[in-house]
């Protein structure tokens, strides 16, 4: 079975990639909870879905997706948006870096 991680960068591609999760959510029936409907299965049945997602000990789905940008902003929408309690991510594991050329010397 292949796995697909979906890498999206800079603000327009973390947008992007922010909506086609939801779309991609709706068409295994995930919920913004992170549930499942107990109709949809994925024990034995869709292999579709760990193309695309990794389930947690608790059954959970996890997004395979790497969301990368220098903007805070940006990924808080992602941290704060309708599916932002699907995954594991947190705030703590977001890490804002100044850019090299606020840091420049003059």
């Amino acid at each position: 079975m292949q796995k697909c991680i979906s890498i999206h960068v800079g603000q327009a591609g973390v947008q992007i990639g922010n909506t086609c999760w939801e779309l991609c959510c709706l068409e295994h029936g995930i919920q913004p909870d992170g549930q499942m409907p107990s109709d949809k299965t994925t024990v034995g049945g869709d292999d579709s879905f760990y193309t695309f997602f990794s389930e947690t000990g608790s059954g959970k789905p996890v997004p395979r997706a790497v969301f990368v940008d220098l903007e805070p902003t940006v990924i808080g929408e992602v941290l704060t948006g309708t599916y932002h309690q699907l995954g594991r991510l947190r705030q703590e594991d977001c890490k804002f870096k100044a850019s090299l050329s606020s840091l420049a010397r003059p």
